[in-house]
């Protein structure tokens, strides 16, 4: 797999909502390719636990603190090692996409101007994989995570986020895009999972391609 992506893939996205698994299997892919890792780090931000319990007060805080992370992260992209893989569990397009759904007019539109102001110029990715799963599965996922800040999350709240990743995706045209349901899969656990993974990674030839196991 390391020839495999070295060869066609320099910069690989693994996307989705919360709870589908994207920071997991970046993870393993990064393992497995021998590539830098670059993830993002939700820990970190102060505004996330208020923003679970009272999101009218601390959306926008959580939003801003979001996003000059990401823009500090993609900055160093140009700059890496060309000759080793990159695979992230974000990419910065979809910033937006949740500040669509969390923000107010007012602070969307703040937001916006600031996003238009301080977006860096971030490499496209060579291939995006968009992990897809029920918001009821996302939810289960998510409480057996046991984080603390995560307690808030509910199901309306994933609900609204999978729909704009859908809608997101559905017109998305920038990369080859490889659309995962991983409801019934388990590529951190299940080895035969990640290897069927990685063999539809290999065998990608068109624009949009979908993967999902019954």
């Amino acid at each position: 797999m390391s020839d495999t992506l070295g060869a066609r893939f320099h910069y690989i996205v693994v996307e989705g909502p919360i709870g589908a698994g994207k920071t997991s299997l970046a993870r393993r892919l990064a393992e497995r390719s021998n590539a830098r890792l670059l993830l993002e780090n939700p820990d970190a931000n102060p505004f996330l636990p208020g923003f679970y319990q009272d999101a009218s007060r601390y959306a926008l805080s959580a939003q801003l603190y979001f996003l000059l992370q990401r823009i500090e992260q993609v900055r160093e992209l140009p700059h890496s090692d060309p000759s080793r893989v990159t695979i992230a569990d974000f990419m910065l397009a979809k910033d937006s996409l949740f500040a669509g759904i969390t923000l107010d007019a007012a602070e969307l539109k703040l937001y916006d101007a600031l996003y238009a102001h301080l977006r860096p110029q971030a490499p496209i990715p060579d291939l995006v994989l968009y992990l897809q799963a029920d918001p009821e599965i996302l939810l289960e996922r998510v409480h057996r995570r046991h984080a603390q800040f995560e307690r808030g999350i509910t199901l309306e709240y994933l609900t609204k986020l999978s729909a704009a990743y859908a809608r997101f995706f559905y017109d998305y045209s920038s990369a080859p895009l490889l659309i995962v349901n991983s409801e019934n899969l388990n590529f951190v656990d299940r080895d035969a999972d990640f290897e069927l993974l990685l063999q539809r990674v290999r065998d990608l030839k068109g624009a949009r391609e979908y993967f999902n196991m019954g």
